[in-house]
């Protein structure tokens, strides 16, 4: 249910686009609409994650101006600001606390070497920074549509396809099962 709330206001986005071809009219509605997620989420788990007040926070400036100076562009620009700020979080993490960003959110269901760790943070730095350049090409050289669609569907599948890529790297450094059992001497069917 989380993550069906995390895209609620894009699919709203989209889909008031795709009714009316007019991104102002969408992006004055997405505003509300993350604000709407934003009270939801406090209202039933009482916390809110800072990715959705960052990304609030720019739908609310370069959605606002969007609006207000009836211009698509600056809206088009916040999916690469968003972006980029993470890069920078993951980059700078490890300043603050001496773990990277990644290994604060999933050392509770893993254990991985420090270097590993580190390995996986940059590769989230990367695909950051790609996914924002990616933004740009698409909107400056497609048309509005294109953009528009490619912030749903092709932003999603990159980042599926990423965590996917991920889960395979991972895979390589979790324990294996099979040392597991000879080095304790037991079967799992022995039990």
């Amino acid at each position: 249910m989380k993550m069906l709330i995390d895209f609620l206001p894009i699919a709203i986005f989209v889909l008031v686009y795709q009714m009316t071809k007019d991104i102002v009219l969408a992006t004055a509605v997405l505003i509300p609409a993350t604000i709407v997620q934003v009270l939801f989420t406090w209202w039933r788990w009482r916390k809110v994650e800072k990715m959705h007040l960052v990304t609030l926070a720019l739908v609310v400036l370069l959605g606002g101006a969007t609006v207000i100076l009836g211009d698509g562009d600056f809206i088009k620009w916040k999916p690469t600001v968003v972006n980029w700020l993470f890069a920078v979080a993951f980059l700078l993490s490890p300043l603050f606390g001496g773990k990277s960003l990644i290994q604060r959110m999933m050392e509770k269901n893993l254990t991985l070497p420090a270097a590993v760790w580190m390995r996986l943070n940059l590769a989230w730095v990367v695909f950051f920074l790609a996914m924002g350049a990616i933004n740009i090409a698409v909107f400056m050289h497609f048309s509005e549509e294109v953009w528009v669609n490619f912030k749903l569907f092709g932003m999603m599948g990159l980042t599926i396809l990423f965590i996917l890529v991920q889960g395979v790297y991972l895979a390589r450094h979790l324990p294996d099962e099979k040392k597991t059992i000879h080095s304790t001497g037991t079967d799992s069917k022995e039990k």
